[in-house]
């Protein structure tokens, strides 16, 4: 685990208040804390794994705050999709620590490139994505289990993903809303879960970025009636455009 100065430090409690406050208000935070990171001189694994674990808190609460909205889809109880996201979260835990952190150095870019179109996509579509049709719970299931080996790999983008599925599912916008929250928690809980283990994990980084998150997510509280949600997720679409040609143009010079 690499030292880093308190001015860095610093600068990452501050970025994790950004990012809390960013997924208080429109999600996203991890296109922000991910290259934070990795600018602070940590690996792309490393910052991939502390990311996961210092946004966990702010998970937790806003899990708590719509844990009254979430429901099952169909046939298709809660509780379920809860397992399959825990079971996903760790199979893809497993598979991020059994990476070689050079095959994952020259992954990283195609991730944040899948992870910012998907975020674009999600935050800018002009209508939700609800319908009376439904889809099979088999399907779902499967959707779910794909999202969940993801969400424990890399993370970013998967609320979009969920909320799509949930709402093609049949769910409406509000409840899928609250419940991919929950099944976020669900799927990162397993992942923090194996990688508190990992040698990869910086812990003074992740004590100051969590404290910067949790600072941030009330902080995104207060000023979710106060900022026009569409421009923060501009911002953050153009980060991870930023991001992707940056991981791309540092991998060729490598």
């Amino acid at each position: 685990m690499i030292s880093l100065p308190f001015d860095t430090l610093l600068l990452i409690a501050f970025t994790g208040f950004y990012a809390g406050t960013q997924n208080a208000l429109a999600g996203g935070g991890s296109f922000i804390t991910f290259p934070a990171l990795m600018l602070a001189g940590l690996s792309p694994l490393s910052a991939n794994i502390t990311s996961t674990i210092a946004l966990f808190p702010g998970q937790i609460a806003s899990s708590f705050v719509g844990r009254k909205f979430v429901g099952g889809v169909g046939h298709l109880k809660f509780s379920t999709l809860m397992i399959i996201s825990l079971f996903g979260g760790i199979l893809g835990a497993c598979l991020l620590l059994s990476t070689p952190p050079s095959f994952f150095a020259k992954l990283v870019p195609w991730l944040v490139l899948f992870a910012t179109t998907v975020f674009g996509w999600g935050s800018f579509r002009k209508k939700p994505l609800v319908t009376t049709h439904g889809m099979p719970a088999w399907l779902l299931s499967t959707l779910q289990l794909c999202i969940a080996i993801y969400g424990g790999y890399f993370g970013a983008g998967i609320g979009f993903l969920m909320l799509a599925a949930l709402t093609i599912a049949g769910q409406h916008v509000k409840m899928a809303g609250a419940t991919k929250n929950a099944l976020a928690l669900a799927m990162n809980s397993a992942a923090v879960l194996v990688f508190a283990f990992s040698t990869q994990a910086n812990w003074t980084a992740v004590l100051a970025l969590g404290t910067g998150g949790v600072l941030g997510g009330f902080a995104g509280g207060w000023l979710m009636y106060r900022i026009p949600a569409k421009a923060l997720r501009g911002f953050v679409l153009c980060v991870g455009v930023s991001l992707t040609i940056w991981l791309f143009v540092r991998q060729i010079g490598h």
